[in-house]
């Protein structure tokens, strides 16, 4: 097992929370969500993000408007819906949740050592040549 992987698989399941987060501040264009997720080192590519985007989006998280833009055509910018912003804070609950309960794991201290369970039932001792003569 590689821990890359495992890195990979949390980073993946807190994606939308930072996206939500972001989006969050003011609109934002998906270019500058990716730069700032590559920057939290969130390891996004564009082929991740956009089809993110569209599911958020039809779900009903998030709108867009398109902007005219001087250098290209135009941008879409993504805001957060008030279903977004009450999906948002029920993620920020959860995540102190699993911020709380990591900080207790982390935290407890370490007792000693398990004990190994005792074999049940303990094994009968071999008969002697003496009880076998009684048999």
């Amino acid at each position: 097992m590689k821990v890359e992987n495992t890195q990979v698989q949390m980073r993946k399941g807190i994606l939308e929370f930072c996206i939500l987060e972001i989006i969050a501040r003011g609109e934002v264009y998906a270019s500058d969500m990716l730069e700032e997720l590559t920057q939290a080192r969130m390891i996004v590519v564009e082929g991740t993000l956009y089809p993110l985007l569209t599911r958020l989006k039809n779900a009903g998280l998030l709108d867009y408007t398109w902007k005219e833009s001087s250098s290209g055509p135009p941008r879409k910018y993504y805001t957060l819906t008030a279903v977004g912003q009450d999906f948002l804070h029920e993620l920020r609950l959860t995540w102190e949740e699993i911020e709380d309960s990591l900080q207790i794991i982390r935290n407890k201290p370490q007792g000693p050592a398990p004990v190994a369970p005792a074999a049940y039932p303990p094994p009968a001792p071999a008969p002697s040549a003496d009880e076998d003569a009684l048999i």
